[in-house]
């Protein structure tokens, strides 16, 4: 990939635009300190016109969010004959919207939480749903948890609707599982680690993912060993459920009981200086941010086989 000119994918138009400004950033600092010819790009509309001009012959994807981690930039990448990092564009597709991936989990046998699926316009009544209080609502297509509200009191569902709808037209409203929040990295088709986050909010949300000093991480995860390598064993079957290639982190929440419950598959897994990904890499696999993004680019790779 040296011999290449590499083009860091990063901004974007989601709502999470400027945390990838952060991944992109650090990323694009990494290759360029490997030696490897890397120009940062800023995603916009425009981006065919701007990866010809540019010459990009490999993309490092460091978007987050629509329309970058929910298989269009990788679809498009696919036609321009772009090799890219990550998954491909049927998996990318499917992590990214919550519904599908549960539909898939559940296929698989993967444990997730119960959960009934909402239209905008249609009404939510508790005495409609097959569990109880509490709950939580959240958009079906968002990541960071953007729009993601826990309901712990009826009086607090109608704030929690119009929050989720704010950010998407289907909404999921799940059953509320207690247990540790813990986070599986894979990368090359194995776990590499796992680590348990304990946020100062009320659950793991954007500020508390975002905010240095906002949440906790303890590295191993706090389970026996037997639960440990099921935590890992549980999102590495998440990850190849879905199709995923490359790397991901996958968030579990391990009850009391020793239930892995998934929550969701993120394929394009933050890379700021606080994100979780390289920190499992270089507590569980020994690897510096900079070896982890040079694995990463060195195995970008098309999708799609054309004959």
């Amino acid at each position: 990939m040296k011999s290449k000119r590499i083009g860091v994918l990063y901004g974007g138009l989601s709502a999470e635009r400027e945390v990838s400004l952060k991944s992109g950033a650090a990323v694009h600092q990494a290759l360029v300190a490997q030696g490897y010819n890397a120009v940062a790009i800023d995603v916009g509309r425009d981006l065919a016109d701007v990866l010809k001009r540019e010459g990009v012959e490999a993309a490092f994807i460091a978007l987050h969010g629509r329309y970058g981690e929910d298989g269009c930039v990788q679809g498009l990448l696919e036609l321009l004959q772009i090799p890219y990092t990550g998954s491909g564009v049927l998996a990318s597709a499917l992590a990214m919207h919550k519904l599908y991936s549960k539909q898939v989990f559940a296929a698989g046998g993967i444990l997730t939480a119960p959960f009934k699926c909402y239209r905008c316009g249609e009404t939510v009544r508790l005495a409609d749903l097959p569990f109880s209080l509490p709950l939580v609502v959240k958009p079906v297509q968002e990541g960071s948890s953007v729009g993601v509200s826990i309901v712990r009191e009826e009086t607090q569902l109608a704030k929690a609707l119009e929050l989720a709808f704010r950010h998407d037209d289907e909404i999921l409203v799940e059953q509320y599982i207690a247990g540790q929040e813990v986070q599986v990295g894979i990368l090359d088709g194995r776990p590499v680690g796992a680590i348990e986050i304990v946020p100062k909010n009320e659950f793991y949300d954007f500020e508390a993912k975002y905010t240095d000093g906002m949440a906790e991480h303890i590295f191993p995860a706090r389970l026996e060993p037997g639960l440990y390598e099921k935590a890992q064993q549980t999102g590495l079957a998440a990850h190849l459920a879905l199709g995923c290639k490359g790397y991901s982190r996958v968030d579990l929440l391990v009850t009391p009981a020793g239930d892995c419950y998934v929550l969701e598959v993120n394929t394009l897994p933050g890379m700021t200086a606080l994100s979780l990904l390289p920190e499992i890499a270089a507590k569980g696999a020994g690897l510096s941010f900079e070896t982890l993004v040079s694995r990463i680019i060195e195995s970008a790779a098309l999708s799609t086989r054309v004959n």
